[in-house]
């Protein structure tokens, strides 16, 4: 079954808050896809390691330590368990469109 990562996207303008979505789910896997227009994050402590790749749009996470990292549509990034990290900037105009893979 072919799916597209930039179907089913809401109006951006009517989103208020991020649309997260459960693309596939196995034993230790989850991939979402995560659709952010201007929306930051609080800390994150994750029991999971994250690969994230940013298809489209531009954002920044930022670390505990005060580190940034700037991050433009095709970057991906990796986030192992329990590094405390959020996302503190998302572009609206385009939205963020994130790919995230979640593995325990």
């Amino acid at each position: 079954m072919i799916e597209n990562i930039f179907e089913g996207i809401p109006n951006p303008n009517s989103m208020d808050e991020e649309l997260v979505e459960n693309l596939r789910e196995f034993k230790n896997v989850r991939i979402e896809r995560i659709v952010s227009t201007g929306q930051t994050s609080g800390w994150y402590n994750q029991d999971e390691d994250e690969w994230v790749c940013l298809v489209q749009g531009n954002a920044e996470i930022e670390y505990e330590n005060g580190e940034k990292v700037s991050l433009k549509a095709g970057d991906t990034l990796f986030l192992k368990a329990h590094v405390l990290h959020r996302v503190s900037y998302t572009s609206k105009n385009p939205e963020c469109i994130w790919i995230c893979v979640f593995a325990k």
